[in-house]
Order: structure tokens, then sequence, then C-alpha cells
């Protein structure tokens, strides 16, 4: 957690940021997508500090250290646990739960998810795929 804390005006600005899930005086929370987004845009050679830039954040109102910080930590997840290690969901789990043996029908329900979530991501990568290649995005 950044030592900055977040003025009133920026807390209004950042939460109308559509890659931001919520924010509070000290701490924001980013969407998946604007996580998938930073990895994949990262890997085609852009800095971290560009894509924020890019996605309508204002670099001196977050900071350096706590945007170099997310996209360090956001790629060594996704590298170590893939796209459900981003889920914010995820911590909510307590990991002697995750170890004990699931019934059909909360594997099923897991599964259900991981699919949902591969299947938001290659949306996000072909999205990204056509923006790069200077394309019209169908909605």
């Amino acid at each position: 957690m950044s030592k900055k804390d977040f003025t009133e005006k920026e807390l209004k600005i950042l939460s109308q940021n559509k890659y931001v899930n919520s924010v509070t005086f000290k701490k924001i929370t980013y969407t998946n997508e604007f996580k998938l987004l930073l990895i994949a845009a990262h890997d085609n050679g852009k800095t971290t500090k560009q894509i924020f830039e890019e996605c309508g954040f204002d670099i001196e109102t977050l900071g350096m250290i706590r945007i170099k910080a997310a996209g360090k930590r956001w790629r060594r997840t996704f590298k170590e646990e893939g796209v459900l290690g981003l889920d914010d969901g995820k911590k909510l789990v307590n990991k002697k739960t995750v170890n004990k043996s699931l019934t059909l029908k909360e594997q099923n329900s897991k599964l259900e998810a991981q699919v949902k979530l591969l299947k938001a991501e290659n949306e996000l990568l072909k999205k990204i795929e056509l923006l790069e290649r200077g394309m019209k995005i169908k909605k």
C-alpha cells in the first residue's frame, strides 16, 4: 500500500475511470480487464507508465512507485498462477479451503468460472490485436 493518500478530487477522477473497480483514500483496485491489458501491452514492448497513461490515469496522482509495483506484481502473478491469479475474488478464499476435496458441483462451478474468465481474456486479446492493427472493434 502506498504512503500517498488520494484527495477527494483524485478519488472522484479515479472512480470515473473504466479500469477502476474501487478506490479509497489509500487503495485503488483495478479491473481484471486492465490487468490483462497491461500484461499484453507490456509483452508487446510498452512500458507500464505508457500503458497507465494511455488508459487515462494521471501518473502524478498514482505515483511511479505504485504504478511500477502494480505492473510487476500482476506480471509475476500471471506468470505463476495464470488469469485466475489476477482475480481479486480469489483472495477471499482461505488457502486451507482450497486444499479440501471439492464436491462435483463445486468442481463444475469452478471450471465454469475458469472457462468464462478464459473466454473474457481471449476477447480482450482479440480487441488488443485489432487495436494494434488499427481496425475498428465490433460491439
